[in-house]
């Protein structure tokens, strides 16, 4: 088995004898296997995919730490491998499993093994998937890389007269093209005040007028890791009162940055910004988390938000991202995302901050 399918079963409970994993960017994780299906059957000493004809030259190729196995009849496949390795509690992944197919595992499974459904392996997963190995953050700043040169790209393209949606197909298709594998999320491009929907959706309706801010907020993804970046620009000089929100957000971001290392928690960095941004009375127009954990999915664990107790560690991967939103005026949102690291933090972001105005 590789290391990662070894810390997992290590961080397992001594009663749970096989975790069976089916979520695509789970068994993608521990496997290295890209696919749609599959099955990844895990035991203390050793770890099956089960995987149909499509896929199954590719992962005999692929597939890492792990017998590949075709898949015939699935749970007749289970079922051998169970009783081979003396299995009799099988857990599944709380947080992604359906519940239409834990039905049908125990239907077809029941009378041989236990099923515990509690959230034990998918907390066991996200513990594996928080501390991000060095291979993992180059893909990461791999990924930021071509986000940043397509930020420098669009800054040549936006302009009066084009829309949300032309700024957003050209962000999207520059991306591509400079080797991302897909985007990170749908890219939201938004101008005027529909910068005061913090994900709002690109309009062809919605065009760019002189004075306005454009806000973006995009990424990309490389080998399966993604980044994560929110920029906003002014076309035109924009208002006083533009400037000063825009300065107020960009403070808040910097302290929040400042105060990164091992050991703070999620609520005491969001507390950070949220603090500054409410004494400056904007604390109603600021209602999202200060930021969220980065990798295989845009949106991990741990998160810096005001509910969140958990201890950051070397090797997480956050973003920060203070915004201010003002119905039916304005929105700033400015993000960088950081490498947490022992006495301090990384960050990955290099795309200026202060205010450009085009």
């Amino acid at each position: 088995m590789n290391k990662r399918i070894e810390k997992l079963m290590e961080l397992l409970p001594g009663d749970i004898d096989c975790a069976l994993i089916t979520s695509d960017v789970n068994r993608r994780y521990f496997t290295g296997m890209l696919s749609s299906a599959g099955t990844l059957v895990c035991f203390r000493e050793e770890a099956y995919l089960i995987i149909d004809f499509r896929y199954i030259e590719k992962a005999r190729k692929t597939a890492k730490g792990c017998k590949v196995i075709r898949q015939d009849n699935l749970y007749s496949q289970i079922k051998e491998l169970l009783a081979k390795h003396g299995a009799k509690t099988v857990t599944v992944e709380s947080m992604e499993m359906c519940l239409y197919n834990f039905a049908q595992l125990k239907e077809k499974l029941s009378d041989q093994a236990e099923f515990d459904s509690t959230n034990v392996l998918s907390k066991a997963i996200y513990a594996c998937r928080m501390v991000k190995e060095p291979e993992e953050t180059e893909y990461i700043r791999q990924a930021q890389g071509i986000a940043e040169e397509a930020f420098q790209y669009i800054l040549g393209f936006i302009r009066e007269g084009v829309s949300e949606r032309e700024i957003q197909l050209e962000l999207d298709f520059k991306m591509l093209r400079l080797g991302a594998e897909e985007l990170s999320f749908p890219t939201i491009v938004l101008t005027g005040t529909a910068t005061s929907m913090p994900h709002g959706v690109p309009s062809a309706d919605r065009i760019v007028q002189k004075g306005d801010f454009v806000l973006m907020d995009y990424g990309a993804a490389v080998n399966g890791y993604h980044s994560d970046m929110t920029r906003t620009v002014a076309v035109g000089q924009p208002s006083e009162e533009m400037e000063l929100v825009y300065n107020i957000v960009l403070t808040a971001q910097e302290k929040a940055l400042s105060a990164v290392h091992s050991g703070i928690t999620g609520h005491q960095l969001d507390s950070i910004a949220r603090t500054h941004i409410a004494e400056a009375g904007y604390g109603e127009c600021f209602g999202h988390s200060l930021g969220h954990g980065v990798g295989m999915e845009i949106h991990e664990y741990p998160n810096a938000a005001p509910s969140n107790t958990a201890v950051f560690r070397p090797g997480n991967v956050v973003t920060i991202e203070p915004g201010i939103y003002i119905p039916g005026k304005f929105g700033v949102r400015i993000e960088d995302f950081v490498l947490v690291t022992e006495n301090g933090c990384e960050n990955l972001t290099s795309a200026p901050k202060n205010m450009i105005i085009l």
